[in-house]
């Protein structure tokens, strides 16, 4: 048993000290995409925060997602979700993610990406700033560390 706690811890600590970010594009218009790639660029820089961006969804931690999820996207947006590793943390930016927006009741989406996928956080704005995008990708370590922590007490 104690060595399934400190390997939980060994995951725990490794995912909030230097999370794995990926980016997932569900049908957005863009904006969103492209406020994100500004979050990753030296003027805002969410690396400092030890977030770095990956390329497959098999070494992401956490998967920033934008637009509503069109019903096209649906089974891959499933199938991208299944193939990250535990845990895992999806995070609904923008509007479209978030609620839906303009295109939630339209027959070729999926409203909010709440439809498809568990989302753990939701960063609000059309498009959200990226000063927002790191916000919320730093609250949703620090949740995360402490939820960590209280496990951690439950057990002891």
């Amino acid at each position: 048993m104690a060595k399934l706690i400190n390997k939980t811890k060994l995951v725990v600590d490794a995912l909030t000290n230097s999370p794995f970010v990926g980016h997932l594009n569900c049908g957005s218009c863009n904006g969103c995409d492209i406020e994100i790639v500004a979050a990753l660029t030296p003027r805002f820089d969410i690396e400092r925060f030890g977030a770095v961006l990956q390329g497959t969804p098999r070494h992401c931690d956490v998967l920033l997602c934008t637009g509503p999820g069109t019903r096209q996207m649906e089974p891959r947006i499933r199938r991208l979700f299944e193939q990250m590793p535990e845990p895992k943390f999806i995070v609904a930016v923008g509007s479209c993610a978030s609620t839906g927006h303009i295109y939630q009741e339209t027959y070729s989406t999926c409203g909010k990406l709440d439809n498809i996928l568990p989302v753990t956080a939701y960063i609000p704005g059309c498009p959200p700033r990226p000063e927002a995008i790191i916000d919320g990708v730093v609250k949703l370590i620090t949740l995360a560390r402490q939820g960590a922590k209280a496990t951690e007490e439950e057990e002891d």
